[in-house]
């Protein structure tokens, strides 16, 4: 019992007072009886036994003056501080009633349009604390240039990046809009693996919650009618997100040449499938379309839906298959995630496995060293087609989105995937007819706008008369004519003016000289780039290529060859290979009521 004793005398030696030296001593003579008992203590009006009970104990606490005096002090600052919280919370609350306040992440869409709705701002021209940056936000550059930067004729300047003013993330802005005070701020913090996050806040002065749907509309319309001539590009991140990278032109569909009937074919039977919704409703149909387009590479596949997208108004969501630890389940939470109008794109759908698609995903084994060279690692795609068809049609399929897919090998792509219902309809993308190496050649050299360096006929009979009898070349001046016999340059230079009845001369020549269904659209492309101002070379130099182009292709499949039977390791019988080249053709399946 002298242990508790001891700590209880070391305890109530703090707080004792002169009323309480008696108490004390009680205790010393306590711990001094040899006896262990406390008959001897004397009486003097203190207790003459430790209290054991709860109440005795709170009693004999109270009785001490100086822990009176503490707990008066804890307790009245307790009470002062609630009522200092309850006076800010209640302060705040009432100060925040009068403002509407609103934030946006960078990551979403929104954060772009109040950006873009920002930087246009009258106030930020008398601003003393802005940010200057050279971010366009997804948009051409006339969005977000600043006052005066379009009046500078210089090409140096003309060709840079233009220059943006944006709130600063070191103060706070005040912007009005429509009657209303706002105010603006912008925040950083850092987020996962040190990736930078901002956040846009916006307080607005106002009872009413409809100005910020106002603000919101008014901010969407204004990013949409900067962003009408081009169209947008997402891709999925690591986190299975869909993520803004990039907004590209948009595409006419005169610059696609392909054989006729097959754009119109794609625009009529997209713009009736979005057109349709209630339709596919009232029939119990999943609202959704798909198109296969398979052939040659080079053809004109990813240019179609590049340029369709354009045409239709629609986003692009590019769905990589052969993405490092992409799975099925996070494939079906990609698609499931697709807005309702928009286009989705599966480029090589045959790469993202290394071999012909199977029902399974095929299983991790450790690949075998080839006769001449390293082994060739499989795919790190761990997407199996069952995986891929649940995701197309599945349960959490998304409706209303149009799937685009693409493949240089049809033959290898299982028939569940081919099936209507996924891909409705199939276009076979073969190599360069002849009408498509005429009419690439006129879409070279005809001129952009109506009336831009053609020449009528008149004139150009009139251009003929005035030479004596010298030939018709086709160019509007002697000048010229002098032109055609210099070197080849850049497109710095203007082409030569051409009447509309010699670039289509020209266009057949040029059209006879290629083969039929040799070459790829992208080849004949990369030729003319070449000529881009001069049209009478083309012509004459194309017979020329197409000789060096069947070299090539001779050598190449030679050494192809060669290294076949290198890695054979008995001898085979040869096989004939028969390639049967007819014109495009398309197959339209209709999934059945």
């Amino acid at each position: 019992m002298s242990a508790p004793l001891m700590i209880a005398q070391q305890v109530f030696s703090a707080f004792a007072g002169p009323k309480q030296n008696d108490f004390i001593q009680c205790i010393n003579a306590t711990l001094s009886d040899t006896n262990g008992t406390m008959a001897n203590m004397p009486a003097m009006g203190v207790p003459t036994s430790f209290p054991t009970d709860l109440p005795s104990l709170i009693g004999l606490v109270a009785s001490f003056s100086a822990l009176r005096e503490w707990l008066k002090i804890i307790l009245f600052g307790g009470f002062l501080e609630t009522l200092r919280r309850l006076a800010f919370h209640f302060y705040y609350k009432t100060y925040n009633s009068f403002f509407i306040t609103a934030r946006f992440e960078e990551e979403d869409t929104s954060y772009n349009w109040m950006m873009v709705w920002l930087s246009t701002r009258p106030e930020w021209k008398k601003a003393r604390d802005v940010q200057i940056s050279t971010r366009t936000f997804n948009l051409n550059r006339e969005a977000v240039m600043i006052e005066g930067e379009d009046d500078d004729p210089s090409a140096l300047m003309n060709e840079s990046r233009q220059l943006a003013l944006l709130p600063s993330t070191s103060s706070v802005n005040s912007v009005w809009y429509k009657g209303r005070w706002m105010r603006v701020s912008r925040t950083t913090r850092e987020g996962y693996y040190g990736h930078r996050e901002e956040t846009l806040e916006l307080c607005i002065l106002s009872w009413d919650t409809s100005i910020l749907n106002q603000l919101l509309i008014d901010a969407k319309k204004a990013y949409l009618a900067a962003q009408q001539n081009n169209i947008s590009i997402f891709v999925s991140d690591s986190n299975n997100s869909w993520r803004h990278i990039a907004s590209r032109p948009k595409r006419p569909l005169k610059s696609i040449v392909l054989d006729p009937g097959i754009k119109d074919r794609l625009i009529d039977d997209a713009q009736d499938f979005l057109a349709s919704k209630r339709w596919y409703s009232s029939r119990g149909i999943p609202f959704r379309r798909g198109y296969l387009l398979y052939g040659a590479p080079g053809s004109g596949k990813t240019s179609i839906i590049h340029s369709l997208a354009g045409e239709l108004g629609l986003d692009v969501y590019v769905i990589s298959l052969s993405r490092s630890g992409l799975d099925d389940t996070g494939l079906s939470e990609l698609i499931s995630e697709l807005p309702e109008k928009c286009i989705a794109l599966m480029e090589d759908i045959d790469a993202a496995f290394s071999q012909t698609l199977n029902r399974d995903a095929e299983p991790e084994v450790e690949p075998k060293p080839t006769p001449n060279g390293p082994p060739h690692r499989p795919s790190t795609s761990k997407i199996s087609l069952s995986g891929l068809l649940n995701a197309l049609d599945g349960v959490g399929a998304q409706e209303g989105r149009i799937l685009f897919a693409t493949t240089n090998k049809y033959e290898s792509l299982d028939s569940a995937l081919c099936r209507p219902g996924r891909m409705d309809i199939h276009i076979e993308f073969k190599l360069a007819s002849k009408y498509q190496a005429q009419e690439l050649y006129k879409c070279f050299y005809l001129p952009d706008s109506e009336g831009e360096g053609i020449i009528s006929p008149l004139e150009a009979r009139n251009k003929k008369a005035n030479k004596h009898g010298g030939s018709d070349s086709g160019y509007s001046s002697d000048e010229e004519t002098k032109r055609l016999s210099t070197p080849k340059s850049s497109g710095r230079h203007t082409p030569p003016r051409l009447s509309a009845e010699k670039i289509e001369e020209m266009s057949r020549e040029f059209a006879d000289t290629i083969p039929e269904r040799e070459f790829s659209m992208a080849s004949l492309q990369g030729f003319l780039m070449g000529y881009k101002i001069h049209p009478f070379e083309a012509v004459k130099d194309v017979g020329g290529w197409i000789e060096r182009e069947r070299a090539e292709m001779a050598a190449k499949a030679k050494a192809k060859e060669a290294n076949a039977q290198g890695k054979l390791s008995a001898p085979s019988s040869p096989v004939s290979v028969t390639q049967d080249i007819p014109s495009h053709k398309i197959t339209v399946e209709v999934d059945g009521l």
